[in-house]
C-alpha cells in the first residue's frame, strides 16, 4: 500500500497556548516552501497536528525535505481511513504486509482521541494485533524491541495508520521569533550561531564586512556559499555586504595597535545596528565563545558592546570549539568555512590585541577620531543579495532598498 499522506507532530508548538494558530501557520508555510516543487501537494493544518496530502507524489522525496523543518518534532508517513472496523482491519493488514519482512516481529500502539469510538485503547491493540498474527503466518510479537510498530490513532475526522515514526528539526518555525541581524563572518563559529538562532524560531539576515583589496572576491563568495546553506534551512537568506576598507585603514592609522581590534569590532557593531533598524529586526547575532579568541573575552565583549542598546545575542556563549565544529559538519557549512580565503578581521589581526580592554581608554582613542561620515558611507553603500533555497540571486543596495 502506499502513503496518502504524511502526519506532522509539532512538539514544542504544543505547548504555545493562545498563540499556537500564529506558530502553526509559520509552520505550514516553512511546508509550504520546503515542498515548492511538490504542485500536487496540500497541506491540512489542525491544532494538534499538521498533514502533507501526497495526491500521488513520492513520499521518500518529501520526507527527505521534512527533515530539516524547525518546528517539527516528529513526522510519520500514514493512511487515512474512515471508522469502520473492517475497512480499517483490512487497511491495517495492507500496510503491514507492504513493510514485513519473514522473520520481523511486531506490536500495536494504539491512541483513541476520539473517546466515542467503540473500542478503547486496549481493545484496538488487541483487535488488530490478533487480525494480523491471524493473516501473516510465523509473525511474533515483541512489545519492548519491535521491528514494526503499527500506530493507530483514532481521531475525530479519521483514523491514521502509520508504522515509522521520523525524527524532525525540532525547536520553532523559522520566522515566529522575530527577526535578527547575524554577523557573518567566514570563519566557522557564524554560520553556526545563525543555524540555531533560526532554530529558536528567529528570521535572520546575514551582515558582512568585505575590505578589498585586503579581501578577495574568493572570499566574499566563500560567505554567499555560506549564506546559501542558511537559506537552505530557512527558504531565503538575505545577506547584507558592507564595504569597510576606508573605515579598517583608518582604524588602523589612528588606534593605538593593540586597541584597533576592540575599535574594529565597536564600528562593526555601530553598521550592523544601523542595517538592523533599517531592517526593522529587533536583535544581532554573532558566533562568539567565551575565552576563544582576543575579542571574546568577557572585559572585550563589555567594551564592544557599549556603543549599542540593542540585544547582542550570542548562542555559542558556553560552547568549545570542537561542539562548535560538530553542528557545522552537521549543516554542511565546515568545508566552507575552512576554505583558506580570509576575512577582514584576518588580515588585519595585531600582533598583540588586548585581552581586558578598558572601555574609557577605546572611547578616548576613538574621540580624536570622527568615524561618523565613513559609518553612514559605508551603511549606504551595502550591497544586498537576497539568496532562496533554489540557488537564485537578487541584488541590490540600500540606497535603494530605502
Amino acid at each position: 500500500m502506499n502513503y496518502d499522506r504524511i502526519l506532522i507532530r509539532y512538539g514544542e508548538i504544543s505547548t504555545k497556548g493562545r498563540n499556537r494558530n500564529k506558530f502553526v501557520e509559520k509552520l505550514r508555510n516553512s511546508i509550504r516552501h520546503a515542498l515548492s516543487d511538490f504542485p500536487k501537494v496540500k497541506i491540512e493544518a489542525k491544532r494538534d497536528r499538521m498533514y502533507v496530502v501526497l495526491n500521488g507524489e513520492e513520499s521518500d522525496r518529501i520526507i527527505e525535505q521534512l527533515r530539516d523543518i524547525f518546528g517539527i518534532q516528529s513526522f510519520s508517513p500514514a493512511v487515512k481511513t474512515g471508522k469502520d472496523l473492517e475497512i480499517m482491519k483490512d487497511t491495517a493488514l495492507e500496510l503491514f504486509k507492504g513493510i514485513y519482512k519473514e522473520g520481523d516481529t511486531f506490536k500495536i500502539t494504539a491512541k483513541r482521541a476520539d473517546k466515542t469510538f467503540p473500542l478503547h485503547t486496549g481493545e484496538l491493540n488487541q483487535t488488530f494485533g490478533a487480525h494480523l498474527l491471524v493473516n501473516i503466518p510465523g509473525l511474533k510479537v515483541d512489545v519492548r524491541n519491535p521491528d514494526i510498530n503499527l500506530q493507530i490513532e483514532v481521531r475525530d475526522e479519521a483514523v491514521y495508520f502509520s508504522c515509522e515514526n521520523i525524527q524532525g528539526a525540532g525547536g520553532l518555525p523559522v520566522g515566529s521569533s522575530g527577526k535578527a541581524m547575524l554577523m557573518l563572518s567566514g570563519g566557522i563559529d557564524s554560520p553556526v550561531a545563525g543555524f540555531l538562532s533560526m532554530k529558536r524560531g528567529m528570521e535572520i539576515e546575514g551582515v558582512h564586512f568585505y575590505s578589498p583589496p585586503f579581501t578577495s572576491e574568493r572570499s566574499k563568495q566563500k560567505v554567499i556559499d555560506l549564506a546559501q546553506k542558511l537559506a537552505s534551512v530557512s527558504g531565503a537568506f538575505t545577506l547584507h555586504i558592507v564595504p569597510f576598507t576606508e573605515i579598517q585603514q583608518l582604524i588602523h592609522k589612528q588606534v593605538p595597535e593593540n586597541y584597533t581590534m576592540t575599535t574594529t569590532r565597536r564600528i562593526m557593531l555601530k553598521i550592523t545596528d544601523r542595517i538592523r533598524e533599517k531592517e526593522r529586526a529587533l536583535a544581532i547575532v554573532t558566533g562568539e565563545s567565551l575565552g576563544q579568541v582576543a575579542s571574546q573575552t568577557l572585559e572585550s565583549m563589555f567594551a564592544i558592546n557599549d556603543v549599542t542598546n540593542t540585544p547582542v545575542l550570542r548562542p555559542l556563549i558556553t560552547m568549545d570549539k570542537t561542539d562548535i565544529i560538530k553542528i557545522a559538519e552537521q549543516i554542511g557549512t565546515h568545508d566552507i568555512s575552512i576554505l583558506p580565503y580570509e576575512d577582514c578581521c584576518t588580515v588585519f589581526v595585531p600582533a598583540s590585541p588586548k585581552t581586558k580592554p578598558k572601555k574609557e581608554k577605546v572611547q578616548f582613542y576613538e574621540s580624536f577620531v570622527d568615524f561618523e561620515p565613513l559609518i553612514e558611507k559605508a551603511v549606504h553603500g551595502v550591497e544586498t543579495i537576497v539568496i532562496n533555497s533554489k540557488s537564485e540571486k537578487q541584488e541590490d543596495t540600500l540606497e535603494e532598498l530605502f
